[in-house]
């Protein structure tokens, strides 16, 4: 299929494409690299509106705390840098399967990994950010300072909003002080909720519990750390970060009242989280980013060009084992309940996260209902890969309420009345 693409390089003339979309009444799918498409629902559109080319740091302030860079900038060159100075984005944000990914679209998909239970979320840290809406309008909200709301907390409310109600094209984060020092208290053997309950112990203890997840013997197996594939059952991980004396000095109480069986040092305690944080492993990515384009000819800007891209009913066709990855949000206490509801009726593989809170699990083909009625209302289940023909005729997101829906449409409304940006990308028709 042939896609029609629109690349500018500077923010108005961003503006000007989601105007010439406007009225031409051509919707538009919104990426920077195109790492994140497998994320959601595929877009329906013939056009798609290519912010890489908005790329490079505008500020960055480390006594601040403060970042502000282009939404196409690649995370690829922001983590070296904040690593430099010490610094990190302390909502642990999994890379991209493919590689990768920018700011903008870890920012759009709301993303956020292990620590979250410490440090908050992606919304936590965004303070501002400037875009186009559907209205072709450019605007900015929130700020450069931590205290910087009036009225509309836009920053949080485009976190998460995959797309949907404004092409970002600057955005300025909060970033902290990585720990100097980590360390994991690993236990052995147990079931889940046994692990759960362990878990909900430490992270309830005064020692400043960072990360809290349960892998059963068959995931815990494939790590790629010998300590943990080499444990011959279930594990139990419990992280402690911060400066060395008190990393040190917590890990041995924290062992002393978990009765813990080993302790991973720095090197290894960073490669076990990162499996966890991107699920590393159950399976291979499910599309991959766009081709580069050819350079635009000079004056072009946002003029459109004309390129061979994925199509949107066919990207992602190869994802191997036929499983479809899904993250289940639920109590942590009622997590594995909810999974052992689920394995009487499916042949599924999962581990916990979040303290129990997270449960990233493989179901085979037409599990939806099954997976949601386990869930129930209290929670929350969302599909992350599964083929884009798949994903094109499930609720990807967990279905919602007549009244949000009803919310959702209105503020989909207030900023994209015409429904150019990332038609159907959350849920169809919206």
């Amino acid at each position: 299929m042939t896609i029609t693409t629109l690349k500018p390089d500077t923010a108005a003339q961003a503006a000007e494409a989601v105007r010439w979309a406007l009225s031409a009444e051509e919707p538009l799918e919104v990426l920077g690299s195109g790492s994140r498409r497998g994320l959601g629902r595929p877009v329906q559109a013939g056009h798609a509106l290519d912010l890489s080319g908005l790329s490079g740091v505008i500020a960055y302030e480390p006594e601040e705390l403060v970042l502000t860079a282009l939404a196409g900038t690649p995370m690829d060159l922001i983590r070296p840098m904040l690593a430099e100075r010490g610094q990190h984005l302390a909502f642990e944000p999994p890379e991209s399967p493919e590689g990768g990914g920018t700011l903008g679209g870890l920012i759009a998909c709301g993303l956020a990994g292990p620590r979250r239970i410490s440090a908050g979320s992606a919304r936590d840290h965004a303070l501002g950010i400037a875009g186009v809406s559907g209205r072709g309008e450019l605007y900015k909200g929130g700020g450069k300072v931590v205290k910087n709301v009036t009225g509309y907390d836009l920053p949080k409310l485009m976190a998460g909003s995959f797309g949907t109600l404004t092409a970002l094209t600057e955005i300025t984060v909060k970033v902290l002080p990585a720990p100097e020092d980590t360390a994991t208290l690993l236990l052995f053997g147990l079931d889940d909720p046994g692990a759960v309950g362990m878990l909900d112990r430490a992270l309830r203890s005064p020692y400043d519990v960072s990360g809290a997840a349960h892998l059963p013997a068959g995931v815990a197996a494939r790590s790629g750390v010998a300590t943990v594939a080499g444990a011959g059952g279930a594990v139990t991980l419990v992280r402690v970060e911060g400066f060395g004396p008190s990393v040190t000095a917590r890990v041995a109480l924290l062992r002393e009242e978990l009765l813990a069986d080993a302790v991973l040092g720095r090197d290894e305690s960073l490669a076990v989280w990162r499996e966890v944080r991107d699920g590393a492993w159950f399976g291979a990515p499910v599309s991959g980013p766009l081709p580069n384009p050819p350079p635009p000819a000079a004056g072009e800007g946002a003029v459109p060009d004309t390129r061979l891209a994925p199509s949107p009913a066919s990207a992602g066709e190869g994802w191997g084992g036929g499983n479809h990855l899904w993250k289940l949000s639920v109590p942590p206490a009622s997590g594995p309940g909810v999974l052992a509801t689920i394995q009487r009726t499916l042949a599924v593989e999962a581990f916990f996260d979040w303290g129990g809170g997270l449960i990233w699990l493989t179901a085979p083909p037409d599990s939806a209902a099954t997976i949601r009625a386990a869930v129930g209302a209290n929670g929350h289940a969302t599909m992350v890969r599964a083929p884009d023909a798949v994903r094109a005729v499930t609720e990807v997101f967990q279905p919602l309420p007549d009244p949000l829906m009803a919310l959702t449409r209105r503020v989909k409304a207030s900023f994209d009345p015409k429904g150019i940006l990332n038609p159907g990308r959350m849920h169809a028709g919206v």
